[in-house]
């Protein structure tokens, strides 16, 4: 039996948002502040799921000081490999600054730097989002908890609508849209990173299957290292620790967080441990004051990082922590598909980034400044569109969503999920890419596409893992086709075949395409207008 119309809980709203965390959230507002109806459906619980909610961030933020500006742009564009767009970068700072304003104005408990001034460099991400749970209520937004969206429909003008399911009743949903912002984080591939699990290239999937394009998915390959008994991945920290061998002999020459390829390639072949001992006692306060959980589970454990080693792993952040996604068209956050908007780690963000970004910072920037930027410009497009006729609908899932029971003799869930980790995660394959090994992988991946798209066996309870399955397998074939495009060394994407930066290759590569992936170079400036 599949998902029939008639079983189905049918909403209608002017703008619908998939997921809730910090971009989601910021265009919820955004959008209902110009008076149009709002949705908001979140595959967990909006303000605690996601990256975000789990832990603090730093916030790139940058007073309107025009030597100020300059510097941290010009930083900026030499860690991205000079694919970043100064447009793009001052535009996401001034609103930045604004947003940052607000959420003091909106009564979010900054703390305060050694001069008694409030501190807006930084977020904690359970006070910021129940914060922006809270003000998304206030604007009268319908939130849908626990309502991943399974696939997004259209009609001959775009997309008008989604269907969905809670994971709690079990029913569906169905919500017809003027328009729509994708808003569903990155993809993690379930490598129980921090508040990750729900981060698996959903709206990639959806947007592909809608005809969207990404770009910039072969800076993909975000590790970040985490005590090896702890999914805690926060790693600013780490910046002044000292890094040893199981023997105790310590790792030279480690190039800082822009550089973690030395306790790569030793983490291949051996146990590494680290000590936090660049430190002086007046930073171990800040420390603590600064991210308060990163140290709960050494408190734990029993461990003071700051005098005791203690072995590391680097678990695999992939795009949630990488700067490729959906392609943006314009500065309004829309991509090539009328009434469809990204926005947050679900959108590229090579456009403030280029090929390298860390944890939060640029990250938190982004997702508020291009969640505001989306939620005002689908309000807008909401204004001057109409509910689409039901008769003009079409479904777009490009792999099976049904309703029937598993069968025992078919490659089951967990299966599948092994064999796409066992393709994305290990160190050897993707942190150091190589063409035979890419290539390889992508053999593999598309025998796991294929059997996917014959498979319609997925009990009720398995329909959202089932799709999570389909958009992971995607978004790696998405990232190794791209990778394998740049033949050279950039940010991130790291060639062991083609270790050098080739000037030539200084544009963007867009990537797209289901069944037969394409990849093509994109030498277009941005934005068009400017």
């Amino acid at each position: 039996m599949s998902l029939l119309y008639e079983e189905m809980n049918n909403l209608e709203t002017d703008v619908l948002i998939l997921g809730g965390g910090p971009a989601g959230t910021w265009a919820a507002i955004t959008a209902a502040a110009l008076g149009v109806k709002v949705i908001l459906a979140d595959k967990g619980y909006c303000g605690t799921s996601g990256a975000t909610a789990a832990a603090g961030t730093n916030v790139w933020y940058v007073e309107p000081d025009p030597d100020k500006r300059e510097a941290a742009i010009e930083k900026r564009e030499k860690l991205g490999g000079f694919l970043t767009e100064r447009f793009w970068m001052n535009k996401a700072l001034d609103q930045t600054y604004i947003n940052m304003h607000n959420l003091a104005a909106w009564g979010y408990p900054f703390t305060t730097d050694h001069e008694g001034k409030p501190y807006r460099g930084g977020l904690q991400g359970p006070d910021y989002m129940k914060l922006m749970r809270k003000l998304v209520h206030k604007a009268g937004v319908k939130i849908l908890d626990h309502s991943p969206a399974l696939e997004l429909l259209s009609d001959s003008e775009g997309v008008c609508g989604a269907i969905g399911i809670n994971k709690k009743t079990e029913l569906p949903w169905r919500i017809k849209a003027k328009a729509i912002i994708i808003a569903t984080g990155g993809c993690a591939f379930l490598s129980k990173t921090l508040g990750c699990n729900v981060l698996t290239g959903d709206g990639y999937l959806m947007a592909a299957e809608a005809g969207a394009e990404l770009s910039g998915m072969e800076f993909s390959n975000a590790y970040a290292f985490s005590p090896i008994f702890s999914s805690m991945t926060k790693t600013a920290f780490y910046a002044w620790a000292s890094f040893y061998r199981a023997d105790g002999t310590r790792i030279e020459d480690f190039g800082g967080q822009t550089d973690r390829s030395i306790v790569a390639k030793t983490l291949m072949n051996e146990r590494v441990y680290a000590r936090i001992d660049q430190v002086t006692e007046e930073m171990k306060q800040w420390m603590y004051k600064a991210q308060p959980n990163f140290f709960t589970p050494f408190i734990r454990k029993g461990i003071d990082p700051f005098t005791q080693k203690f072995e590391i792993t680097l678990r695999y952040e992939g795009t949630v922590r990488g700067t490729g996604g959906i392609r943006i068209v314009d500065e309004t956050c829309a991509t090539s598909v009328p009434g469809l908007y990204v926005a947050g780690d679900a959108a590229t963000r090579e456009l403030i980034c280029g090929s390298f970004t860390g944890g939060g910072s640029h990250n938190a920037t982004w997702a508020m400044s291009s969640g505001t930027w989306a939620g005002e410009a689908a309000a807008k497009f909401s204004q001057h569109s109409k509910l689409h006729k039901e008769t003009e609908v079409n479904r777009l899932a490009s792999t099976p969503i049904s309703l029937n029971f598993a069968k025992k003799e078919n490659t089951s869930i967990g299966e599948l999920i092994t064999a796409i980790q066992k393709e994305v995660l290990p160190l050897n394959l993707n942190w150091f890419r190589r063409e035979d090994k890419l290539k390889k992988s992508l053999t593999n991946l598309g025998k796991i596409w294929s059997e996917i798209k014959n498979k319609d066996d997925y009990p009720l309870s398995q329909i959202v893992r089932a799709r999570e399955i389909a958009a992971m397998t995607a978004t790696a074939r998405w990232m190794y086709h791209s990778a394998l495009e740049r033949k050279e060394t950039r940010g991130m994407h790291r060639r062991e075949d083609a270790p050098y930066t080739n000037p030539d290759q200084q544009y963007r590569i867009l990537s797209g395409g289901l069944d037969n992936i394409w990849v093509k170079p994109d030498f277009t400036p941005f934005p068009l207008s400017l």
